[in-house]
């Protein structure tokens, strides 16, 4: 019987635990392939680089359709409720050149990312490819990764455009990573900070890890059997399942 909280577990806000009885690190030694969603997983939730893109995200729509702030905030929700993200409800709705807005929500400072050698390290010991999937452009990863030190740890980027613009849970955009990438979802482990993200991942037979944190974004989908690992934050997980390495002799 798996564990299925109807909120997240007090103490995955501490440490990382496992979700399911008798779940231990043995359960990724199969594993070659390591993806990790980007904001708020590659980085911590805490540094708030994402705030300044969700106020960009409502500068444009005031911009585009001369709207006060709290009228763009309005639809900025209603088409991320209705279509799983802002810009796949602009693009539908009001044929919105999606690079543009790519563009303007991602020229943020990055500066307020300190670079991160400890969690380079650990992926470097993690046994396979590495790879990012994020519902941001490319370039933004790019950005991002470069600033933290992380840019020459992975072997590739899926990006929304890969994904033609259809943000997840959506279950074709997991198959057409896999496709593009050549991954064996029973082969491989998602990092990801929405919970209801890693649903699609583990139907797929990928192990999963929710980075909880804490945000009400993050807790959607977190009831139900589809999460093996919570964690309020990656370079825990990482510190401990390198621990974990260390104990059975593993370099990766």
């Amino acid at each position: 019987m798996t564990h299925t909280p109807s909120a997240p577990p007090a103490n995955s806000l501490i440490g990382p635990v496992a979700l399911k009885p008798g779940l231990d690190w043995s359960a990724l030694d199969h594993v070659d392939t390591w993806v990790f969603d980007l904001d708020n997983t590659l980085y911590a939730a805490g540094s708030r680089l994402f705030d300044q893109v969700h106020r960009r995200m409502t500068a444009f729509i005031m911009t585009a359709f001369d709207l006060d702030r709290d009228a763009a905030l309005t639809l900025q929700r209603d088409y991320f409720r209705a279509h799983g993200s802002t810009l796949r409800g602009l693009m539908v709705h009001h044929g919105l050149n999606p690079h543009d807005y790519l563009d303007y929500v991602h020229d943020i400072d990055v500066s307020v990312l300190e670079p991160a050698p400890v969690v380079g390290a650990a992926i470097d010991r993690l046994p396979g490819r590495k790879l990012v999937f994020t519902a941001g452009s490319t370039a933004h990863a790019d950005r991002i990764l470069t600033r933290m030190g992380l840019a020459d740890r992975f072997d590739g980027i899926f990006d929304i455009v890969a994904a033609d613009f259809v943000p997840k849970p959506a279950p074709a955009v997991y198959d057409q990573f896999c496709k593009v990438h050549g991954v064996d979802g029973a082969r491989a482990v998602l990092f990801e900070d929405s919970a209801r993200n890693l649903e699609p991942a583990a139907a797929l037979g990928m192990r999963t890890v929710w980075i909880n944190t804490g945000e009400p974004f993050s807790q959607l989908g977190s009831k139900g059997s589809h999460i093996d690992w919570v964690s309020p934050d990656l370079a825990l997980w990482l510190e401990a399942y390198m621990a974990h390495l260390d104990t059975v002799g593993r370099a990766g």
